[in-house]
């Protein structure tokens, strides 16, 4: 029976879920927007986001469309200079988790935000850091979302943008990196974690009619299959109403 929920509407919720017993949110533009923001209007309305521009505790009416979308600022706990946010928040340990998305991520939670191809003469020019650099370094947790293809699952990332387990194992530890680096990667079609004690990406759950031969085959290294793989959980019918009515009624997320 096909499901009646998009592969996107899957990830956004699983996302949402896995931020479920955290206070304390960095958010990001794009998917993890609405993952937080679901988060907050169904399991945890207590719960703290931040965006980079400078807004602590953020209740937004609608989805915001930017980091700087003034919808952030009404109802806030706090709305301060991105120095500050950056210097007492994040790097004083009182991110609980960030949210992140990427172009490319290797088998350590890497990510690159930079550029495809050779730095000096790119195929293409992407965004960049912006914070996501420093967030990846001081953020207790990094959950990341990203849809599945063998073009952002690489062997080797054309730039290193934001720090995940860097070559593996205790590699960060030894950079005295505060944070403790990417946790859960969640896609369209699968769910990783970092549980493997060399700190490489590991599947753990594939969505309704995926099998580990369908996911290994959008991936550009040979994969880590956990021994108790199992489904994702479907969305609820409340959960889907949220993002459909609420706040992707327009659909470009979902």
């Amino acid at each position: 029976m096909t499901p009646d929920y998009t592969p996107s509407e899957l990830m956004i919720i699983n996302a949402s879920r896995a931020l479920q017993g955290n206070h304390v949110v960095f958010v990001g533009v794009g998917l993890p927007n609405i993952a937080c923001n679901l988060a907050r209007r169904s399991h945890s309305p207590d719960m703290e986001l931040v965006y980079e521009s400078g807004v602590f505790g953020a209740q937004p009416a609608r989805l915001p469309l930017s980091i700087g979308d003034p919808t952030l600022v009404s109802g806030a706990s706090s709305v301060t200079s991105i120095s500050d946010l950056f210097m007492l928040y994040l790097q004083g340990g009182l991110v609980d988790v960030a949210l992140l998305g990427g172009a490319q991520i290797d088998r350590f939670g890497n990510l690159n935000t930079t550029v495809i191809g050779d730095y000096a003469h790119p195929k293409i020019r992407l965004p960049g850091s912006g914070g996501a650099c420093e967030i990846a370094i001081n953020a207790r947790q990094i959950f990341m979302i990203m849809r599945l293809s063998r073009r952002a699952f690489v062997e080797k990332l054309s730039f290193v943008t934001s720090p995940g387990h860097l070559d593996g194992g205790d590699a960060r530890a030894h950079l005295r990196l505060p944070g403790s680096g990417p946790q859960l990667v969640i896609t369209d079609r699968a769910l990783f974690d970092f549980s493997h004690e060399n700190r490489e990406m590991t599947l753990i759950e594939v969505a309704p009619g995926e099998t580990a031969v369908t996911i290994q085959a959008e991936v550009g290294w040979p994969l880590r299959i956990s021994p108790t793989l199992r489904d994702m959980t479907p969305p609820t019918a409340a959960e889907l109403a949220i993002i459909r009515q609420q706040l992707d009624p327009e659909g470009l997320y979902r």
